[in-house]
């Protein structure tokens, strides 16, 4: 045992977090113990983009994961928390593109491929340092020496295998189909990487002439560029408006070409004119009415968004600078019956920004109801994966049940390349794990993979899949808990619980902890456009990473959102000072010889305050720990605030004083052997949130071991169980806080003398103050103390009443009655409100028949308790009228 005894008379967090985690790591702390006998518990990190620096939902995620890990390990448990970071396929290339641009005026064409993908390799150790440093910064127990990319080999040979298997059981296929494209990054988008914003338009109203020159019918669009791929006009065939006319030709405006009026039941006959234009090329509804009427697709835009040789003239032009030529050239020659204004909803690339475009392309995709459907039915066994809150289900349910194929392949260079190959000659297609032996006859698919693909194979691939026989996968595998926020449930979690359960037969982990977001002061989303972004590194800098965990960890809601500020800031800040100034005094009474306290027998030398406190202590470890193994980190950091702030500093403490400024011995030792006990358990019940300053009091205090992230986390004692000893304390403290109250309604300082009248209900709440007369002596300072059950009360006096007992503080020159009334008055009506608070609960049924029995009593308790001193109080109001 070392001790580090040198804490400053303040908590600077900067020099107690300086240097810790470099000590933690030589250390070895991190690494899972080898205990072959010890339950494994594992987590592997929600991989971070390489596109940038960590923000504060990274902070927010990480804290409760390493909570999670630091717990578990103190647990005795045989833990991994894996690190890792996700390429992200079009996030980087955006960035290192723009990088390119800017700093050296080149395309990533103009480089080439090889070389541009040297130039993002280049990014991401860069990145990626920056992000590990980040994550020494916030403390978390990573297990470097299995740190993970996606793009390493090893993740690499389990992307090929799966998407090899998947081909063969033709779970994947290669299509022509329309797709999400994002003309500004070129690539295909899935659908959940398009979000949909209001955006301002019009509905342009537009002649479409009959060929025989009969008239013309009126057709509606919001994208008369569009009119170049037209190859029918569709009603329905419920709708007699327009039975006479099927199998008419009609002739698209412009273009001069006839296309054919068809019925088909996708047509809304109450929508509109009840005709639509059908492009089949530009639009997914289209594409589906083209195959069943096998119709041409006509494609008119290139990749990059501007209208090809199919426009005619328009041919080159950006597809909004052609709507608008477009539209002057209707009008002009008479096409134009109308333009609407009309918000509606448009698909932007989550990227890049841009509107999405429908677009008729070639790509690769997972047959998804297949594999939604063995989802879904895991669901139903007992290896399903438990959702926290368990709301989240629904939102997976419903996902997986009208999930759409999807597109898996990207129009990128960075990324997991398509290990599909193209014979020069034939045109046949060959998948496989290894290039095709005559390579020099084949050429390989330029596509990469999404991004998505590969990391929803994390869980396991990290792991050593597809090696079956590694240590880590048959240990770890599947991991215990996923934490993540609500807004990737569709992107991340459902593609790895549906993959592997396809390549593993297991749930990829037991449970999926969802937070919120963290908004602003405001309650606003944290965005670049608002300037309201919070950078996680400057508020370590300012107040330690210990005071952030403490704020996120105080504020983690299983699934709801919460607010930054820095008033929680200077809050958490405020409250590990508390706790470092608490331990100062314990430390500061020990000397250099004091030994670590590891357990503690209960004997007559203990008083009502040592029993009080070990009795405490140990109701919060039994409810930090259950609330800890039911993710409600925030009920257990209350839990566990009360209990240090409160009973510890505030009364234990301040209780103890006495004893250790007095001369007998043995009773200094004695405090100082439960102050030191007490004080050791509290830092081990912080360290997995605060893992900094309770390393640093550890270490100062008389100890056992190297560090307190591999101590024992506290548990419960039966001989602690003592709730006569709380029930007394919490008496003798109301009483103290009550008189308190009373001196300082009354202006009374407690260097003014005062006599103190107490009336307990019974002679066993009289002895409780008698036994501790000197904690009220020394707390409340009375002049004459008189404590009778049989006590007459005095007219002129102020009055507290308790649980079982009726305080008088007579002070006849300060009092005036009708203000004592008043105050009495104000008693009635607070109690009041818990009076009706407690039986509108009592008065729910729903509550009554799902709360436990005990709860149910404990509130009919604490209703009889307030109506006790309701009615005491309104007593002593009449009392005070009568004496006027």
């Amino acid at each position: 045992m070392v001790r580090e005894i040198d804490m400053d008379t303040k908590y600077s967090p900067n020099e107690v977090e300086e240097g810790r985690y470099d000590k933690w790591l030589e250390q070895g702390v991190f690494k899972p113990s080898g205990n072959a006998e010890a339950k494994p518990y594992s987590i592997v990190i929600p991989p971070p983009n390489v596109t940038g620096k960590l923000h504060l939902g990274h902070a927010w995620d990480t804290t409760i994961q390493d909570t999670l890990i630091r717990f578990k390990r103190m647990q005795g448990y045989d833990t991994l928390y894996l690190p890792g970071m996700d390429h992200a396929g079009i996030a980087t290339q955006a960035k290192v593109e723009a990088k390119l641009r800017e700093e050296k005026g080149v395309t990533r064409y103009e480089l080439g491929r090889e070389k541009f993908v040297q130039e993002v390799w280049n990014w991401k150790d860069e990145f990626g340092s920056i992000i590990k440093s980040q994550w020494g910064k916030l403390g978390l127990s990573l297990d470097y020496d299995r740190e993970r990319f996606t793009l390493d080999e090893g993740l690499s040979k389990a992307v090929r295998k799966v998407f090899v298997e998947l081909y063969k059981q033709g779970l994947i296929y290669r299509g022509e189909y329309i797709i999400n494209w994002d003309p500004v990054l070129q690539t295909a988008l899935s659908d959940i990487e398009v979000i949909h914003k209001d955006d301002n338009g019009a509905f342009y109203h537009v002649k479409y002439p009959y060929a025989d020159g009969s008239g013309f019918i009126e057709i509606a669009t919001t994208r008369p560029e569009t009119m170049f791929g037209d190859v029918a006009i569709a009603v329905s065939p419920d709708d007699d408006r327009y039975k006479d006319i099927i199998g008419k030709e009609v002739i698209v405006p412009l273009v001069d070409r006839k296309i054919p009026i068809i019925e088909d039941h996708y047509v809304d006959k109450d929508f509109g004119t009840g005709m639509v234009k059908i492009t089949p090329a530009h639009d997914p509804n289209d594409f589906a009415v083209g195959n069943r009427h096998n119709l041409e697709r006509i494609n008119t835009m290139n990749a990059d968004g501007t209208m090809n040789e199919r426009a005619g003239k328009y041919n080159g032009m950006d597809r909004f600078d052609a709507r608008k030529a477009i539209q002057k050239d209707l009008e002009d020659a008479g096409f134009m019956i109308r333009v609407e204004d009309y918000t509606h909803s448009i698909g932007h690339s989550e990227r890049s920004d841009a509107v999405v475009e429908p677009r008729l392309s070639t790509q690769w995709f997972v047959k998804m109801q297949p594999l939604a459907e063995m989802a879904l039915k895991n669901q139903e066994t007992d290896n399903k994966v438990d959702f926290v809150p368990e709301r989240f289900e629904n939102t997976f349910t419903q996902w997986m049940e009208n999930v759409h194929d999807w597109v898996i392949s990207r129009q990128l260079w960075w990324g997991h390349q398509i290990p599909a190959w193209y014979h020069k000659e034939t045109g046949e297609i060959y998948v496989g794990e290894t290039e095709p032996a005559d390579i020099e006859n084949w050429t390989q698919e330029e596509d990469v993979l999404d991004t998505w693909f590969s990391s929803a194979l994390w869980p396991f691939s990290t792991m050593g899949w597809p090696d079956v026989e590694s240590e880590d996968y048959k240990k770890y595998f599947p991991t215990n808990t996923l934490v993540t926020g609500y807004d990737i449930i569709f992107f991340w979690v459902s593609r790895m619980i549906f993959q592997s359960l396809k390549f593993t037969g297991e749930r990829p982990f037991e449970n999926v902890v969802i937070h919120g977001l963290i908004r602003d002061e405001q309650g606003r989303k944290m965005s670049k456009s608002l300037g309201n972004g919070i950078d996680p590194m400057e508020v370590i800098e300012k107040y330690g990473a210990d005071s952030l965990r403490w704020f996120l960890m105080m504020g983690s809601t299983p699934g709801q959102d919460t607010r930054f500020s820095y008033d929680k800031m200077d809050a958490a800040w405020n409250f590990i000072n508390k706790i470092w100034n608490a331990s100062r005094f314990v430390i500061m009474n020990l000397d250099e010889s004091a030994q670590p306290v590891d357990n503690i027998t209960i004997d007559d030398s203990f008083d009502l305050s040592d029993k009080w406190i070990l009795a405490k202590l140990n109701q919060t470890v039994s409810d930090v720990t259950r609330l800890f193994d039911k993710f409600e980190f925030g009920e257990a950091g209350r839990a566990m605030y009360n209990f240090i702030w409160n009973d510890f500093c505030d009364w234990y403490i301040e209780m103890s004083k006495a004893t250790l400024t007095g001369e007998d011995g043995a009773s200094k030792d004695h405090k100082r052997m439960i102050l030191t006990y007490v004080l050791d358990q509290i830092l081990k019940l912080m360290h997995p949130i605060m893992p900094f300053v309770t390393e640093k009091i550890w270490l100062s205090m008389p100890h056992t071991g190297e560090s307190i992230s591999t101590s024992e986390y506290p548990t419960t004692h039966a001989e602690f169980e003592d709730s006569e000893s709380v029930e007394q304390m919490e008496i003798l403290i109301d009483l103290i806080k009550a008189v308190r109250k009373i001196r300082v309604d009354a202006n009374a300082p407690m260097s003014k003398e005062v006599d103190i009248l107490i009336k307990p209900e019974n002679d066993s709440i009289k002895e409780i103050f008698l036994d501790n007369k000197d904690y009220i002596d020394r707390f409340v300072h009375p002049k004459d103390l008189q404590v009778s059950v049989d006590l007459e009360a005095p007219d002129l006096a102020m009055t507290a009443i308790i649980s079982g007992t009726e305080i008088y503080v007579p002070l006849a020159e300060l009092i005036n009655i009708d203000e004592e009334i008043t105050r009495q008055e104000e008693e009635v009506a607070k109690l009041d409100k818990e009076i009706s608070r407690i039986d509108k609960k009592l008065s729910n049924e729903g509550f009554v028949k799902k709360a436990p029995e005990s709860v149910v009593a404990e509130e009919k308790a604490k209703l009889a308790d307030y109506q006790d001193k309701q009615d005491k109080v309104k007593q002593r109001i009449e009392q005070l009228k009568n004496s006027k």
